[in-house]
This record gives C-alpha cells, sequence and structure tokens, in this order.
C-alpha cells in the first residue's frame, strides 16, 4: 500500500472519530427540561416567573430578545445598554457569571454547573417559547 493510500485511509478515521466525539459532546451538552423545570423551581422561581415580572422580568419570549429591553421591567441601566441578544451560549454565559458578562447588572446570582446550566436553558427553550 503505498504511503499517500494510507495517509487518507488514517485521516478519514481521525475525521470518523473526531465527529463521533463531537456528536457525543453534543448530545451531553443538550439539557434536560424536565430536569430544568425543577431547577428553576429551586432556584429561580422566587424572583421569576414565566409568565409574570417580579424581583426579576419574566422569561416569556426570553430566546432572541434584546437584554432589558422586554416592557414591564426596571432593568438596569447597564442591562438595558448592553445590546444582548438572548441565545442559548449567551444565557449560558449569563448564569455562569451575570457581574462578568455585564458589569452593573442586578442579578446577584450564578449557576457554577454546566449540566445545571444546560438543564435550566432546555426548560426556558421549552416553557419560555410562545406558542
Amino acid at each position: 500500500m503505498n504511503a499517500t493510500l494510507l495517509l487518507h485511509r488514517s485521516l478519514r478515521i481521525a475525521a470518523a472519530f473526531g465527529l463521533s466525539a463531537l456528536l457525543a459532546l453534543d448530545a451531553r451538552a443538550a439539557g434536560d427540561a424536565d430536569r430544568g423545570q425543577a431547577l428553576y423551581q429551586s432556584r429561580c422561581a422566587a424572583c421569576h416567573s414565566i409568565d409574570y415580572n417580579g424581583v426579576g422580568p419574566a422569561h416569556k419570549g426570553v430566546f432572541g430578545r434584546e437584554a432589558g429591553q422586554a416592557t414591564g421591567f426596571d432593568y438596569s441601566p447597564a442591562l438595558k445598554a448592553s445590546h444582548l441578544i438572548w441565545t442559548e451560549a449567551n444565557l449560558d454565559r449569563w448564569l455562569t457569571d451575570p457581574e462578568k458578562l455585564v458589569p452593573g447588572q442586578r442579578m446577584n446570582f450564578s449557576v457554577p454547573d454546566a449540566k445545571d446550566r444546560a438543564d435550566l436553558i432546555a426548560y426556558l427553550q421549552k416553557a419560555a417559547t410562545p406558542k
């Protein structure tokens, strides 16, 4: 077998393993919405609701919305000026460390565990998306 053919086969095998690893990582990163609902009730519901503003803003329609712009809630000037769009990635960054993402914001709560964040985000995707 010549060296070029061997190299091509090796590259294809490596690519297949790499793709498999990425797919497995993506599957683990996908959150559990049911577990996320329980986490939301125990960690978030004291300040937030899906449908109503409280100490924190309502989460209905959060995905794709600009941070600090939903009507009926008094957001911090920092969040209003952030021009941040709520995506999965930005919600993950926000839940990891709100103050690092938007200095001067008012939410002094974080979710350090990546699995908990993924589960909360999965729940929000399910529950907060207007039907």
